[in-house]
């Protein structure tokens, strides 16, 4: 063979047959050729482009306006930082105007604008970013950083004028029911929720602060201190975000109330003793709200929490309470009412609060069926309106907006129960939420973000859903689910080709034998399905076979920034991959090879758990992470006989 064909053999082996396995195992849509948009998320009201280029140069520099907030000095610095990463310059902050001549951004403060209203203007000469608070220059600084995370050095001349439709747009992270995540991780949290302009964090509290007088409940935990949180509360403020104290002052008190200490508070104090069990903590443990001594010990909580933050919020909770008249309050119940017993505790909560000067937040499940008793709460109240389904109504919305509550409403990143999100559901879950809570003069959405039966999923896995909130939640304009996953995949995951978020979408439809259906069988010895599901278990198994493939193909067309993301999908894809076979083998067990294949599956499924828990640990505390253990444990000696 001569030196060229030699070399034609070795260009095609080595550059384009990788090519082309790629597109067949993908598809041929995966790789964009057109000329990529410009995405911001989420889109301003208004911007119209002009035809010029503004080009950074390592001589420009980040002006401020001399008149403008001090902490307009860390906003500034958030710009230098991405420039610095997207163009390579590192270019000087100044306290003062340009200079002439000088390629400049300026931040210049100015006279009416609302409260988060800005406007951001792209010329030739320069750039100018102009807003009368705070938070209005935050988020045209946040703007701007996505422009030149997608246009680098040369940014296309614009005006942008722009305001949230919602004032309150905020996430709630559980930090209860399985994961813990670090104060470092926390922190990434904040910058990412800021980084598309939302301005409240909750975080989901049971037992998982260490308060002085709950040893008996965290000593087997590694719980939040009251370091953690006011360093947190300082973070959030500095970018924006208003950190709001929630804890359970009512039910799903589950760890609390089965203490020795405290299991006298609870309303059904007979099931105690009973095994812990995922599903018997979603189902149980309210507190007993005819004994006096219930209100002092929440009260006692809410004190020694409350001083941690700078928010004028408190949120109670007091949703999903189960038992409520079921137990030892059930005689109270028969007399007045569950719906007088719900709401007078919930009434002496938030009275004690506005006495603080607070206002109260609460979830409005329990109300919704019966809205007039909303009448007797201190009319500072907000009432936090929940619901996940994909296709959810607009009638509780309709129903809490008639009393004239104050209102949020409440979607779902619908992660829980999940090793990967349900995002098509977290999209149409989010945007019909909004657009009700937008209708019926909502003041806030809060996006939640769930941890029920031990928080499997990586909370990376998360961001998409965080997104979609805070795009629905700005801006009423609807977005095709498509079209948004495009700018979430150029804008969050740096991908040129815009296609990791339509990789990923689809993988928790890929499953047929679940987490919950596992927890239902070990804790209420539910059977691991039968003879009929064996061709959809078969399937499913040749279907994340292939999306694990795909998403070790796609690794090459990442940013290198970005490509440790797909690690998490790696491993979440191996377990449930693994829970397909476990359950086959279950229901197709041949006895003559059974016991073999059964070991076999035990070692493979051991050997998994340890990469995921070195995941785990990247982000999180042990926190219980030992409770997934003890199911994985239980699952392996099971297949082992």
């Amino acid at each position: 063979m001569c030196k060229f064909c030699e070399f034609r053999s070795l260009l095609y082996v080595t550059f384009f047959l990788p090519c082309v396995i790629l597109k067949s195992i993908i598809n041929t849509s995966i790789i964009r050729t057109e000329e990529p948009h410009m995405y911001l998320l989420p889109r301003p009201q208004e911007m119209l482009l002009q035809d010029n280029v503004f080009y950074v140069d390592y001589t420009a520099e980040i002006c401020i306006d001399p008149e403008a907030s001090p902490e307009w000095l860390h906003y500034a610095s958030l710009l230098q930082k991405e420039i610095e990463q997207d163009t390579g310059f590192h270019l000087n902050i100044n306290r003062n105007l340009p200079v002439f001549q000088t390629p400049s951004i300026l931040l210049k403060s100015t006279s009416g604008h609302s409260q988060q209203e800005y406007t951001l203007r792209i010329r030739e000469s320069g750039i100018l970013l102009t807003a009368s608070s705070n938070s209005g220059m935050l988020y045209a600084i946040q703007t701007l950083r996505q422009i030149i995370r997608q246009e680098g050095a040369c940014l296309p001349g614009l005006d942008i004028h722009d305001f949230p439709v919602i004032s309150n747009r905020g996430l709630y992270y559980d930090v209860t029911r399985g994961r813990i995540p670090t104060l470092s991780y926390l922190k990434k949290m904040a910058d990412t929720l800021s980084f598309y302009k939302i301005n409240q964090l909750h975080l989901y509290i049971e037992h998982t602060y260490m308060f002085r007088n709950l040893s008996e409940v965290w000593r087997d935990d590694t719980p939040l201190t009251s370091s953690d949180i006011l360093e947190l509360d300082r973070y959030c403020a500095d970018l924006g975000i208003e950190l709001v104290p929630s804890i359970a002052s009512f039910g799903h008190l589950y760890k609390i109330l089965r203490t020795k200490s405290f299991r006298h508070l609870c309303e059904r104090e007979d099931l105690c003793e009973e095994p812990f069990g995922f599903i018997d903590r979603m189902e149980h443990h309210t507190i007993d709200v005819s004994n006096e001594e219930s209100f002092s010990f929440i009260w006692s909580l809410i004190e020694e929490y409350l001083p941690l933050f700078r928010s004028d919020k408190f949120n109670i909770c007091g949703d999903e309470t189960f038992d409520l008249g079921t137990g030892k309050s059930h005689e109270l119940a028969e007399r007045e009412g569950t719906q007088q017993l719900y709401i007078q505790y919930i009434k002496k909560l938030c009275d004690a609060l506005v006495t603080h000067g607070k206002t109260p937040m609460f979830w409005g499940d329990i109300v919704c069926k019966s809205p007039e008793v909303l009448s007797v709460l201190p009319k500072e109240t907000i009432c936090l309106n929940w619901g996940y389904d994909a296709n959810v109504g607009e009638t509780n919305t309709a129903l809490l907006s008639k009393t004239g509550v104050r209102l949020y409403n409440c979607p779902g990143v619908s992660g829980w129960n999940q090793f990967v999100n349900q995002y098509h559901t977290a999209y149409e879950n989010i945007r019909r939420m909004c657009s009700y809570g937008i209708q019926y003069g909502a003041e806030g959405i809060l996006n939640t973000d769930w941890g029920d039966f031990g928080h499997i999923n990586h909370p990376d896995m998360s961001v998409i859903g965080w997104i979609y909130g805070a795009v629905f939640s700005w801006n009423n304009e609807e977005i095709p689910f498509d079209e948004i996953n495009h700018a979430i995949s150029r804008i969050e995951f740096h991908d040129p080709n815009e296609q990791f978020v339509h990789l990923v979408n689809n993988i928790s439809t890929l499953w047929t034998f679940h987490w919950g259906d596992l927890i239902g069988s070990l804790e209420k010895h539910r059977p691991f399905f039968d003879a009929d599901h064996l061709p959809a278990l078969r399937h499913s198994v040749k279907l994340l076979n292939a999306k694990r493939t795909e998403l070790l193909s796609y690794i090459s067309c990442m940013d290198g920034r970005k490509k440790d993301v797909i690690r998490p999908y790696l491993i979440a894809l191996d377990g449930m991959l693994l829970l397909q076979e476990i359950a086959i083998f279950f229901v197709d067990r041949n006895e003559s090879t059974g016991q073999e294949n059964g070991r076999l599956l035990a070692g493979r499924l051991e050997h998994w758990f340890y990469y995921y828990k070195q995941e785990w640990r990247i982000t999180s505390r042990e926190s219980e992470l030992y409770r997934t253990q003890n199911v994985i444990n239980e699952l392996a000696d099971r297949l082992r006989g």
